[in-house]
């Protein structure tokens, strides 16, 4: 995906560090009709963190780019931070995302730091997840939940296993051998529609065998049980934020 974020990024009031796209283009099965959804960090100048006045820790921005529904949300990098070392894949995944449409050097030294944050506990947060999106699924019927549930659980295995966020669904259908195979086809069956209904093979029995295999890959990762890089990371937030605070 190529998107020219310039006339954004020069509309922020304050630097952009970096913005990936993240959502179903991230995970491999974006439909015909789906919004571009943006993730990144911006930083706040020390005096709105110093000052009486509440910081603007999260921004988000919306408009049409040729039709298409984008959205921008970005944190400020403290409290961007500060969610990578409570263990939320969220913001790894966007840390971590191969669609890059921003980029700085603070980014990259972001990027070189996060296999510091990896936990064996982040299996938690793709269970829950993964939880959330199957009892959508099973209020609405629709795809969408259902893909997510089983990315989420793929992505949570794959990372106990090899110590890598990998969030593309269909790359994660090569490299986890218990996936499903017929989840390919579901991703076939997204494209044409954002909100279709699911009519396939009965789901509920691998989708329970998925989060047994995710529970025997946390019991054996070879992850710590506590993030190494908290040091590291609040030495880089306050050298990022020193040139601002002059």
């Amino acid at each position: 995906m190529t998107l020219d974020l310039t006339p954004v990024v020069s509309r922020q009031p304050d630097p952009l560090l970096f913005a990936t796209v993240s959502g179903a283009h991230l995970y491999g099965f974006p439909s015909r009709d789906s919004d571009v959804d943006l993730r990144g960090a911006h930083l706040l100048p020390a005096a709105a963190l110093l000052g009486l006045r509440e910081p603007e820790e999260t921004r988000t921005r919306m408009w049409d780019h040729d039709g298409v529904e984008m959205d921008l949300v970005t944190h400020d990098l403290r409290k961007f931070v500060r969610l990578m070392l409570k263990r939320n894949g969220y913001v790894l995944e966007q840390l971590l995302s191969p669609l890059v449409v921003h980029t700085t050097p603070e980014h990259e030294e972001l990027v070189a730091l996060a296999p510091g944050v990896l936990t064996s506990h982040h299996a938690h947060h793709y269970r829950g997840f993964a939880t959330t999106q199957w009892r959508l699924f099973e209020r609405g019927g629709e795809l969408k939940p259902l893909l997510y549930a089983f990315r989420a659980l793929l992505t949570g295995i794959h990372l106990m296993r090899s110590g890598e966020v990998q969030a593309h669904l269909p790359t994660l259908l090569g490299e986890v051998p218990e996936a499903p195979a017929w989840l390919a086809g579901l991703i076939e069956a997204k494209v044409t529609a954002e909100h279709g209904g699911y009519d396939g093979p009965a789901v509920t029995a691998p989708y329970e065998a998925l989060h047994a295999v995710l529970d025997a890959a946390q019991a054996a990762t070879g992850l710590p049980g506590e993030a190494g890089a908290y040091g590291a990371l609040d030495a880089f937030v306050v050298r990022c934020r020193e040139p601002l605070a002059r």
